[in-house]
């Protein structure tokens, strides 16, 4: 007689579809999708007036446009669960050990510099000296997209390509997130900025009790939300930093990591409903005016060319240098050709990018080049890393992938299981 098969609740099914990393990519690229048509249709009016439709307390200077508080305000959640991401890794992951952690580290500093350069190169060199405001545009790396792409199309390759790809990607999206803090703020007020920072300090303190309390520590977050978007640094900071106060180590007796229990907590929503919402209202831009309105926009040129070939150069490039002028090497089962499609998925710039965009330009031709070329050259850079996953993974292995004088282990393959961490 067979044992019964353990009851699943709906929930549970619910939370397992939106984390899954291959839905995750579906539920942004299907967001998006909608708002290009809306933009571009005949209720593109009704798309605008939703989109600047204002909610919220003015008293608190919090009477936002609804794309506003999916910027400022959804867009947090998602760097929330990146910060936690980031903490894990940093202490309990794959940037523990610095020898390890060195070459998808550097590949990630290179991956910024290069598509950097040629935004600037580009828009410098076709005369649009308002453009370089949006340097930074091709520097991220979407996460979601990245992983959702390689959890599809890599499946058979080693499994320690994706831990490079995660923590190369994080590494991108924290210097994405220094640049925001330290180039595109305006003016910082010190006392909203000194009590964001002390409600930060209250939730890690809350993070580390022996029972974890979400009716407290919610509205600690939402309170250092609001004091840091009232400081004039970039309101999604705060979920950056509230995630570095998680402890990336079980206490009180648990199983898991308070890292692990918050981010199964969050990452639903932040997957399931934050990040297509952001993208809902990011992704909708208006491409009627032929190529004098968009295509013919140096910025739309450089944020292309930077996500595509910026982002393969620099990761490519930095990495080749390394372990060939230095003693660090890539990590086990890795060789230089996985790279290549790698390099194209770290083109996927899309959440951060668009984040950046509109912390660049006003609205107008620049910021609607800008959206055009990230769109078009993340959706370019996507379908040439898929390629190249399938490639890479038809094709045979050697002994020693990265050439350290010694046989790769078998780490398992990608796809072996759902939702690797």
């Amino acid at each position: 007689m067979s044992a019964a098969r353990p009851t699943v609740s709906l929930k549970d099914r619910v939370t397992h579809f939106v984390t899954d990393e291959s839905t995750g990519g579906i539920l942004l690229l299907v967001a998006a999708s909608i708002a290009l048509i809306l933009a571009n249709s005949p209720l593109q009016g009704l798309y605008a007036t939703v989109s600047a439709f204002q909610v919220g307390p003015a008293e608190w200077h919090l009477d936002l446009k609804l794309s506003a508080w999916a910027a400022d305000g959804l867009l947090a959640v998602f760097f929330f669960v990146v910060g936690v991401e980031l903490k894990h890794e940093l202490f309990a992951g794959s940037l523990r050990q610095p020898k390890e952690a060195a070459v998808p580290v550097l590949a990630a500093v290179g991956g910024m510099i290069v598509p950097a350069a040629l935004f600037v190169a580009l828009v410098y060199g076709m005369g649009d000296a308002e453009g370089l405001h949006g340097w930074a545009i091709p520097t991220a790396t979407d996460i979601a997209f990245a992983l959702a792409v390689l959890a599809i199309f890599g499946r058979g390759l080693p499994r320690p390509l994706r831990t490079f790809l995660l923590t190369l990607a994080v590494v991108d999206d924290l210097l994405a997130i220094i640049v925001i803090a330290a180039f595109y703020t305006e003016s910082i007020h010190p006392l909203p900025l000194f009590a964001s920072l002390g409600a930060v300090a209250l939730f890690g303190l809350l993070t580390r009790a022996r029972r974890l309390r979400w009716w407290l520590l919610i509205p600690v977050a939402a309170v250092a939300w609001a004091f840091m978007h009232a400081s004039g640094v970039h309101a999604t900071i705060a979920g950056v930093v509230l995630g570095l106060t998680v402890p990336a180590f079980a206490v009180h007796g648990e199983p898991h990591a308070r890292t692990h229990t918050l981010d199964d907590a969050v990452r639903p929503f932040s997957a399931g409903f934050a990040l297509p919402v952001f993208a809902f209202f990011a992704a909708g831009v208006t491409l009627a005016g032929g190529s004098e309105g968009v295509f013919g926009q140096p910025v739309f040129i450089a944020a292309l060319v930077g996500l595509v070939a910026g982002k393969v150069l620099g990761v490519l490039g930095t990495t080749a240098l390394v372990t060939r002028l230095t003693p660090f090497r890539l990590p086990d089962a890795i060789g230089l050709r996985d790279l290549l499609p790698i390099g194209f998925l770290c083109g996927i710039g899309f959440t951060v990018s668009l984040l950046i965009t509109e912390l660049s330009f006003e609205d107008g031709a620049h910021f609607r080049a800008a959206k055009v070329g990230i769109l078009a050259g993340s959706f370019l850079a996507a379908i040439l890393g898929a390629l190249l996953l399938r490639w890479d993974a038809r094709t045979a292995r050697l002994a020693d992938m990265n050439r350290d004088d010694v046989p790769d282990h078998d780490h398992g393959v990608i796809g072996d299981e759902n939702n690797e961490r």
